[in-house]
């Protein structure tokens, strides 16, 4: 959201910090994916970021272009929101991906929730974007540099409790 998230930060003393931001609640949504390669283990991160909620439709879009771009069957980990089970509907006919149910209210067993947790509390904190193009760039540049940190992707899947 164009709200800052506020976490601690520093000022000279006797100085309290002030982050001034609009008073607009403009967002962004986010769908991200992240991959495991069978034989080499290699983690990827793949993402879209879309000015709308998310809906059926740019799920079943986002998990065709992943497809073409692994060139691998898919087994997608989801939790059973209503949005997944559409777009899984949506999808049953593709054999090229399998879909495994997440228990309902676990988003801890879910190593992506990890990553938009770090995005968001860590690389974006006390950000103040002006408008939401601004906004746009910087979730998508944390968001990028996260497909290239194997550390930082292995340590969402320790999160989550979950081996590789």
């Amino acid at each position: 959201m164009l709200q800052p998230l506020c976490r601690r930060t520093w000022a000279p003393r006797g100085e309290t910090p002030i982050q001034r931001a609009w008073d607009r609640h403009d967002r962004l949504s986010a769908i991200g994916a992240i991959t495991v390669s069978p034989q080499r283990r290699r983690l990827g991160f793949f993402f879209r970021v879309h000015g709308h909620n998310i809906r059926a439709p740019d799920i079943v879009s986002f998990l065709c272009q992943l497809h073409r771009h692994v060139r691998r069957p898919i087994i997608v980990v989801w939790d059973r929101s209503s949005v997944h089970r559409s777009a899984a509907k949506q999808l049953a006919r593709c054999k090229w991906l399998k879909v495994e149910w997440l228990p309902a209210y676990a988003p801890k067993l879910n190593p992506v929730e990890a990553a938009w947790s770090h995005t968001k509390y860590s690389d974006l904190a006390n950000y103040v974007p002006n408008d939401v193009d601004e906004l746009y760039d910087e979730v998508g540049n944390s968001l990028n540099d996260l497909h290239f940190t194997q550390t930082l992707l292995r340590s969402f899947f320790r999160w989550a409790g979950l081996e590789l």
